[in-house]
């Protein structure tokens, strides 16, 4: 019996000394964890790193009012702060709003910023190399091609007229439609819709039929979309979830694959039907230009046309939607606008042409100025080749990703000035009345450098072209009580859309602040 004591006694004693030892030891990481975090909040000038979570905890605490909170972390930082991922996740690098950076990774070293794996291999299954999923020769090869054809002045007339027969014969008999019905609609649907007839009939000579009268449901427009949302999505999961469920074929990947297909079918198809057709006519969209003229595989060319629909749809129709937002917001400018269209044709309602659309010197500048607070792709990123020193010298790592915030450059004091979150047109035009050209780094919004966007002339063309169609007849009023607030994503949508109804145009009236 007393052995059987000793024995509980020395059981109790062992439990304690290793309950003891597990409590010194929970004690020594969590005073580890704490020093840690004091010590990183001290010395970093970003937002909190975290042990072993790095900046996760953080983004997921702000990811509400992402764009926002970030635009704070750079002001606060000078402009530039490191950042890290999950401990062994391999993420990390700095994020940075400064324009000598920003022209010192987009043109200065170039070659050593380029998308990087990280980019391509989530895109891969959609774009695969496309040019806007594409480095070195591969990437320029293909923008030799288009900057060649979209330059022409053959590819300029066609792309006016398309735009022109898109707006009169589509877009404004859906409005007619909608205010006869006084139906409200949600205009960035409609914008999106809008740009991706465009695109389509401009660079392949096809018109989906997206933007007809009863709104239909198209299968080709539908499946794009849909890839496009879920490729985005492994941007947010760990690759070892994606990469796991691309294998086994499940959850969202599973419905990617379907989505990819389908939008690969289409490429092959319209690829396949316009070569037919290349051989009995001569066609002034891009595809059958560059059929044409050079001697690519259809494989190429699927993949370029995949990647001008994803850079033609989302990017104008976005920058249409926070435009309507901004001037519905800001009468005066509306004003001002209507001033100079009507100058400019008096008040016929008509088709604009290029000449006249020139004109448009401070419509051209207020959508300058739309696209500088709300730019269409609000982050990019670019991957670092080899060890380097940006001009302020931050360093950076192989490996890392350099994040610059075009959203957040354009809330910058030091960039901008004092007035930098006013919509503010003016600043767009000098004392002469001539439209100010701004240095590409200080404004990314189409890209800089050797990747500068070569369809921007495109874009303004195409954007003029709807706003001043729209504003000469109809008055776009925001239906009350709903929020407007950006999407988190790659393109800068409207989180809920916009939900506007369309009212004719008085003659006489204009509206007042």
């Amino acid at each position: 019996m007393a052995g059987k004591g000793s024995n509980l006694t020395l059981s109790l004693a062992k439990a304690l000394i290793a309950h003891m030892r597990f409590s010194d030891v929970a004690m020594a990481l969590l005073s580890l964890f704490l020093f840690s975090a004091l010590v990183q909040r001290l010395t970093n000038k970003g937002p909190m790193l975290w042990p072993v979570m790095g900046i996760v905890p953080t983004l997921f605490y702000h990811f509400h009012h992402l764009y926002d909170w970030a635009t704070e972390c750079l002001i606060k930082s000078g402009g530039t702060f490191h950042y890290r991922g999950i401990w062994m996740g391999g993420a990390h690098g700095i994020v940075t709003v400064d324009p000598t950076n920003i022209e010192y990774m987009l043109k200065t070293r170039f070659i050593n910023f380029p998308k990087g794996q990280y980019y391509r291999e989530r895109f891969s299954d959609l774009l695969r190399d496309g040019i806007f999923n594409a480095d070195d020769d591969t990437w320029k090869e293909q923008r030799r091609a288009a900057t060649s054809e979209m330059h022409s002045t053959r590819f300029v007339e066609y792309s006016l007229q398309t735009a022109q027969d898109l707006v009169h014969q589509k877009l404004l008999k859906l409005i007619d439609q909608l205010v006869a019905s006084s139906e409200a609609v949600d205009l960035q649907e409609v914008l999106l819709r809008f740009t991706f007839d465009n695109i389509c009939t401009v660079a392949f000579g096809i018109d989906p039929g997206c933007l007809a009268v009863h709104l239909p449901l198209v299968s080709f427009a539908r499946a794009f979309e849909e890839a496009t949302e879920l490729t985005l999505l492994r941007f947010t999961v760990p690759p070892f979830v994606w990469k796991t469920m691309r294998l086994f074929r499940v959850g969202p990947e599973r419905r990617l694959e379907k989505a990819v297909r389908t939008v690969r079918e289409f490429a092959a198809k319209t690829v396949t039907d316009r070569r037919m057709e290349c051989r009995f006519t001569d066609g002034s969209d891009l595809l059958s230009r560059l059929i044409k003229v050079e001697k690519f595989s259809d494989e190429f060319l699927e993949d370029f046309c995949i990647s001008f629909i994803l850079a033609g749809r989302d990017t104008s129709s976005v920058a249409l939607a926070w435009f309507f937002w901004l001037i519905h917001n800001h009468p005066r400018v509306e004003n001002r606008i209507l001033g100079e269209i009507k100058s400019i044709v008096g008040e016929e309602e008509r088709v604009f042409t290029m000449e006249e659309l020139k004109k448009m010197v401070y419509l051209q500048a207020a959508l300058s100025e739309s696209l500088r607070l709300y730019p269409a792709v609000p982050i990019d990123f670019k991957e670092v080749r080899e060890d380097d020193v940006f001009p302020d010298g931050t360093v950076v790592r192989k490996g890392a990703r350099v994040l610059y915030c075009i959203f957040s450059m354009a809330r910058m004091e030091s960039i901008w000035g004092k007035d930098c979150k006013e919509f503010k047109p003016e600043r767009w035009i000098n004392g002469d009345g001539e439209l100010v050209m701004e240095n590409q780094f200080k404004y990314p919004v189409f890209n800089a450098g050797p990747r500068l966007c070569i369809g921007k002339k495109f874009a303004y063309m195409q954007m003029k072209m709807v706003v001043a169609s729209v504003l000469l007849r109809y008055s776009v009023e925001v239906v009350q009580g709903q929020k407007v607030a950006p999407k988190i994503t790659t393109t800068l949508y409207m989180r809920n859309g916009m939900w506007v109804t369309f009212k004719p145009r008085s003659r006489t009236r204009t509206r007042t602040s």
